[in-house]
């Protein structure tokens, strides 16, 4: 099983197009040594190579697929190596893509919980749109842990699992989400039986997490900010991370203490960073410290093999 991270920044970027933080004028003047990332996504592939599950459809969706030309095997005037489609969540760096692979030949396969589904032919109704184009093939997703698979990606096993996060802004469970909203996904290769959990957005690492992070080789977790009062201090909203849904890396009960309880032979990864995360900054201290810890900053083209 292959995992590679097509974007590895959280929603708008990096550089973000209008934010002139320490990091994003910083990567455009050339003053700090950073990487620019294109927003979240994953893909899949399992016995055939020529075959990808996408997880998540970000807005830089045609760039991402440009900059992997294996995605695209060319066996017929009009073809992809994309099997199917799983979402975590309905956030609009999750699936605004979705537009611009409305020209597909056949309906787009697509893996979403009920809650998910509901937002994107509601609040903002991408499905209901794309109907008018390719259409979509809906799967549900339980988000208790049953097993499901992708046709096409064939060595592959899948689990979806609840999460404590915040749903998009037009979801109706904005104030109070329920069971669905988001999700973290197991994924499991069949035959080394060796699993990698991908959870771009938590709030908080509760039991039916916790014991997947404790028995996966791979772990690529929310990333988002370093401190809980990083977008505070900075002036740019009177919102802290917890309030966005994001549990920070520092701090008390943060990400990097969850990490630090964790195997030592689990790998682990940090993904959808922000743009005024320090950590993208690789002369940091944040990034410094994260290395000593044995972490890793996803970077967009990173590949795991479990």
């Amino acid at each position: 099983m292959k995992i590679r991270v097509l974007g590895s920044a959280a929603g708008g970027g990096f550089p973000q197009w209008n934010c002139n933080c320490h990091n994003c004028s910083g990567v455009r003047k050339g003053t700090v040594r950073a990487t620019p990332r294109t927003q979240s996504s994953i893909t899949v592939a399992g016995d055939d190579p020529a075959a990808w599950a996408l997880v998540n459809a970000s807005p830089d969706i045609l760039t991402q697929f440009k900059d992997h030309p294996d995605l695209q095997p060319a066996r017929a005037p009009r073809d992809s190596g994309l099997a199917g489609i799983v979402l975590v969540d309905a956030q609009i760096d999750h699936t605004a893509g979705l537009f611009m692979l409305r020209e597909s030949t056949r309906p787009l396969a697509l893996w979403c919980t009920d809650a998910a589904y509901a937002d994107l032919t509601g609040g903002n109704p991408i499905l209901r749109v794309l109907g008018h184009y390719c259409g979509i093939e809906r799967r549900r997703m339980a988000s208790s842990g049953e097993e499901f698979s992708i046709d096409g990606v064939a060595g592959v096993r899948w689990r979806a699992l609840a999460v404590a996060a915040k749903p998009a802004p037009y979801s109706p469970h904005r104030a109070a989400p329920i069971a669905g909203d988001n999700v973290a996904l197991v994924i499991s290769d069949t035959a080394s039986g060796r699993a990698a959990v991908y959870a771009p957005g938590l709030a908080a690492i509760e039991p039916a997490l916790w014991s997947a992070l404790q028995s996966a080789a791979c772990v690529l977790v929310d990333g988002t900010f370093w401190s809980d009062e990083e977008m505070l201090t900075q002036g740019l909203t009177v919102k802290r991370a917890r309030d966005l849904g994001h549990l920070p890396q520092s701090g008390a009960g943060g990400m990097l203490e969850w990490l630090a309880r964790l195997p030592r032979d689990t790998r682990k990864i940090l993904i959808h960073v922000n743009n005024t995360n320090p950590i993208l900054d690789e002369d940091s201290p944040e990034r410094a410290a994260l290395a000593r810890a044995g972490i890793e900053v996803a970077w967009d083209g990173m590949e795991i093999v479990l």
